[in-house]
Order: C-alpha cells, then sequence, then structure tokens
C-alpha cells in the first residue's frame, strides 16, 4: 500500500492578508487551475499508480475546512487525523505511520505539504515511482527540485554518490538556507538541490530510525497512538499526550542523521508559494510585468502584484510592490520585502489583533459567515447556511441578535418557537435565549443578523446540540 499522507498544518503568515490562522494558505483559491492548494495536491496525488485515499494531517480547527473540500472534489472515505496543535512534520509523519502499520506493515508512506506548487503533473508522478524504488530498498528518500536560480529562501540538500540501478542518490549533507554568493555557488556546483520537504519511505523504517535519532518524539506518538479516539473519518490526538512532544521536522530528526536517506531529482515546476513575491513569479503578466485582480485601476504601475477583494484599489507611479486589499485590512510592500509580512503579522499577534487569525469571511461546517460592519456595541454580520445544515443549539450570555432573511427560507429555533422564515421574514433573538438557524431546504437561506450587546466576541456561545460535535 502507498499511503499518501498530506500535512496540511501552517499558516502561511506570509502571504497574510489573505492567508490567516484561521483560514491558512492551503485552503485558500490563489489564481491557478483549479481550486484551493489543498484541493490541487490531492489532485495532484490522485494520478498515481496504485494509490490510496489520502490520510490528511491537520489541527483540530481546521478539520471542517478539509471535510469541506474533500467533498468538493467527491471524496467522501479519506480519514483526517486531528492534532491539537502543530508539531511540525516528524511527529505527523509518525502518527501517519502508526496509522499505516496497523492496516499493513508493509506501508509505504509518501508525505508532502499541502500547500505548495507542481506544474507539471507527469514529471512529478514520473519522481514518485522512483522513489517508490527506492523505499522499498529501505531508503528514506526526500524530493530534491532542480534549481533554476540562486535562492536563498530554501534550504537545500547535498548529494553524494549515485545509487546503482536506481534514479536516487545518497545524501550527504542538508545545508540552511544560505546567502546569494553561496546559493550561487550550488546553482554551478550541479550536486545542490533545493529541499522541497515532500518524503517517501516504509513506514516501518521511518519509526526504526526515528526510534533511533529521535527516542523521544518516538515515545511520545506512540503513547499518543493508543489514546487516539476514533469518530468516523476523525482521528484525535489527544491534547494531554501530545503537548509534551517536541516540535521537529523530518530532516533534523532522522534524515540528518540516518545512512539510509537518498534524494530523487525533481524537476517539475515546483514552488513552495511562500511569499507574495513567489505567488506573482508564477502569474500571466501583462506588458509592464503587473498582475492585477478584482477591481484595480493602475497608471504608471510596473512589475506589482495587485488584488482587491471588497473594494476599488487605485494605484499609480509604484514599481516592484505588493498591494493586497481585503475587507479588513491592506497590505502594501514592496517585492524584497514579501518574507518581512511575517513580522507584521507577529506584530499584530503581540497586540491581540483579530486581523492575525480571523479571515473577514470565515467558513463554518455550516456554512459561512462574513462581518460587515463592527462598532462598539454592535456588529453586523451576512449568513450563509447551506442546504441540509443548521448552526448548533446555543444561547449568548452578553448580546442579543436580530435576523432578517435576505435569500432563501430556513427555519429559526428560539427558545419554545419555532418558525419557517421566507425572505424579508425578521426575528429577534433576546440575550440569554437558546436559538438556532437550520436549512432543511434545497437552497442556501441567506440573513443578515444584527447583533448587540457589550461584548460581540465568538467564544460568547454555550452550545447544547451540535451536529458537528463541536463543544466550545
Amino acid at each position: 500500500m502507498l499511503l499518501p499522507v498530506i500535512v496540511a498544518g501552517g499558516v502561511g503568515s506570509r502571504l497574510w492578508p489573505l492567508s490567516r490562522s484561521f483560514e491558512p494558505k492551503q485552503f485558500i483559491d490563489f489564481p491557478g487551475d483549479g481550486g484551493s492548494l489543498f484541493q490541487r495536491t490531492v489532485q495532484r496525488l490522485s494520478g498515481i499508480s496504485a494509490i490510496g485515499e489520502p490520510l490528511v494531517v491537520c489541527n483540530q480547527e481546521h478539520r471542517f475546512l478539509v471535510t469541506e473540500q474533500l467533498k468538493e472534489l467527491g471524496i467522501r472515505e479519506a480519514r483526517v487525523l486531528l492534532e491539537p496543535f502543530g508539531r511540525n512534520t516528524a511527529p505527523a509523519a509518525a502518527m501517519a505511520a502508526l496509522v499505516a502499520i496497523q492496516e499493513d506493515p508493509d506501508a509505504l508512506l509518501l508525505v508532502t505539504p499541502s500547500d505548495h506548487v507542481v506544474e507539471n503533473v507527469s514529471s512529478f508522478e514520473l519522481a514518485v515511482q522512483e522513489a517508490k524504488t527506492l523505499a522499498l530498498l529501505d531508503y528514506l528518500v526526500t524530493f530534491g527540485v532542480v534549481p533554476s536560480k540562486p535562492e536563498t529562501g530554501y534550504g537545500y540538500v547535498e548529494v553524494g554518490q549515485k545509487i546503482q540501478t536506481t534514479g536516487g542518490y545518497l545524501v550527504s549533507n542538508f545545508v540552511e538556507k544560505p546567502d546569494k554568493a553561496t546559493a550561487t555557488t550550488f546553482l554551478k556546483s550541479n550536486n545542490h538541490y533545493w529541499n522541497s520537504g515532500m518524503f517517501m519511505f516504509s513506514a516501518r523504517r521511518y519509526l526504526e530510525e526515528l526510534k533511533i535519532y529521535a527516542p523521544d518524539i518516538f515515545a511520545c506518538c506512540t503513547e499518543a497512538f493508543t489514546h487516539m479516539e476514533y469518530e468516523n473519518k476523525f482521528l484525535t490526538i489527544q491534547e494531554s499526550d501530545f503537548e509534551q512532544c517536541r516540535s521537529d521536522s523530518i530532516d533534523y530528526a532522522v534524515l540528518e542523521n540516518t545512512t539510509r536517506a537518498a534524494m530523487i531529482s525533481l524537476d517539475a515546476g515546483w514552488n513552495d508559494l511562500g511569499a507574495w513575491d513567489a505567488l506573482w513569479a508564477l502569474q500571466n503578466k501583462d506588458e509592464l510585468g503587473n498582475y492585477v485582480r478584482g477591481d484595480v485601476i493602475s497608471d504608471n504601475v510596473r512589475n506589482s502584484y495587485i488584488q482587491s477583494s471588497s473594494r476599488l484599489v487605485a494605484v499609480a507611479g509604484v514599481e516592484d510592490a505588493i498591494i493586497i486589499e481585503t475587507s479588513d485590512s491592506v497590505l502594501v510592500c514592496s517585492q524584497k520585502s514579501s518574507q518581512s509580512v511575517k513580522q507584521l503579522v507577529e506584530k499584530l499577534e503581540a497586540g491581540n489583533r483579530q486581523e492575525a487569525d480571523m479571515p473577514s469571511r470565515v467558513t463554518k461546517p455550516w456554512g459561512s459567515y462574513e462581518s460587515l460592519v463592527k462598532r462598539e456595541g454592535y456588529q453586523v454580520k451576512h449568513i450563509v447556511v447551506l442546504p441540509g445544515e443548521s448552526l448548533s443549539l446555543q444561547l449568548h450570555h452578553r448580546r442579543s441578535e436580530y435576523w432578517t432573511v435576505i435569500a432563501g427560507k430556513g427555519v429559526a429555533t428560539c427558545d419554545d418557537q419555532e418558525i419557517t422564515l421566507d425572505v424579508n421574514d425578521s426575528i429577534s433573538i433576546p440575550l440569554g435565549s437558546k436559538h438556532r438557524l437550520a436549512n432543511p431546504f434545497l437552497e442556501p437561506v441567506e440573513i443578515i443578523e444584527v447583533q448587540s450587546g457589550d461584548y460581540l466576541g465568538e467564544d460568547d456561545i454555550e452550545r447544547f446540540e451540535d451536529k458537528y460535535g463541536r463543544i466550545k
């Protein structure tokens, strides 16, 4: 069995303000062919011969994003391994390996991030088949990307001797992100490759090597596996087991230490889409080198990425700029400062700004909501409930709500009252009343919700019933 393990953790803070911790970059539909980066990853893997349904590793708060996006692809049987918090790829791969061995002691794992771009899928599939040959020989294989420029934003893999009768090489060294002069040397050497963060190995062999070189991680993961909860397609790791686990990558924990590290060359238009300048480089641009998306007017602008989501953006007389507008935030920086966006997000987090974490449009298992206006004492939201879905039965201790249906129809519960609401119908939800909005109909129902109270935070909620298993 070849089990694809899609690691869907991470925040992608360098792509703020579109990417945020509650809806990170892997789940966003960036410009490109078809769906989010996560969905493109799933589709790319589906063409590999003799491959199983994916096992997705993600944070617990993203489980409904994952299942909804899999459902859009027609995939309903894939399992989702839920981490209470991220601990990097070494523990994630260990948990996946323990799951795989339970079903097939000879299972191979193809571990891949969910937020990369691979333009040439045929070349990728060929590299996977070559890596499979090495994995069956008990090598732990990394995919090294053929470098096209002296890149300083990636780590590198240095290779040595070619492995006979295969397309692979022994790994002689892993190199941290170099300076420009060193990267230029690497480009000319023909034995240095970008570290893609993709791997293939036998589940059994990986666990054996992890036990030797990172015994603490091995012990934490095996203990966590014994207490893992199974519910439908969700495999939930207990917080008490995982909080003691050291955070480390597959590279650091195992591959830099083992004598069985091998590399397969990958020349397939790979990009890790780590920052806005990388996204700009991938786009089809106009004659002035600009990529423009949304309602944008520009004059005398060159080599820039400009995106509007909710309003007109007018730009004049700039060059090499990144300008990203959302309904609650605007980012302006130079292309050469794209990596510094992460530091801006850290400042937002230090100031407890919700713009660091919460997107303006929030996806929920039942649909979505978007905050239209928020001021002291009141907030206005646009809420969409999908057919067959419903909010939890809940109450708020510090706010009242007023709902007006603007499209479709739904069933509102307020204490002992249950009423069907059609377009232009309204209902008042007093503070402290148990309430719910359900949609048993065939079309989405959309409402405008007006909240009023002394506190409007999303944590002012007490749930009594919830079809999605949420407790808060």
